[in-house]
């Protein structure tokens, strides 16, 4: 990196000149910090059971349209009974909104969702 060239303002601010590549470096290096500071939050999160890493498969499972329930469901692994049961439905109301011929009420989703460990936003 060069030395900067150093000027005094009118106003007497006092204002560092540099080539445009040096500063490039600067603002990219910043860039880093902040990255690595996001991920160190993340990491300490994982850590402290504030937030999961979800597999790939299970990923690749809602990608494809599979239905986020029954996804959520079995990478939990628990039964859809038990997932009625919890969630005071029965079991063949959650089957019908697992394969898409009804639509649970909010309240129901939410109920879901807690039953689960995921927000209501990961199921619909």
């Amino acid at each position: 990196m060069n030395k900067p060239t150093i000027i005094t303002t009118p106003n007497g601010d006092r204002m560092a000149i540099l080539p445009l590549a040096d500063y490039e470096s600067l603002v990219e290096a910043a860039e880093d910090v902040a990255d690595i500071q996001t991920y160190d939050q993340i990491k300490q999160k994982i850590t402290a059971g504030e937030e999961e890493l979800i597999p790939v498969a299970v990923v690749n499972r809602i990608l494809d349209g599979e239905n986020k329930i029954r996804v959520w469901r079995e990478h939990r692994g628990i039964s859809a009974r038990d997932l009625a049961e919890k969630t005071e439905i029965s079991a063949g109301y959650l089957s019908q909104i697992e394969t898409g011929t009804r639509d649970g009420s909010f309240d129901t989703i939410k109920r879901i969702a807690a039953a689960l460990n995921v927000s209501v936003d990961d199921l619909v």
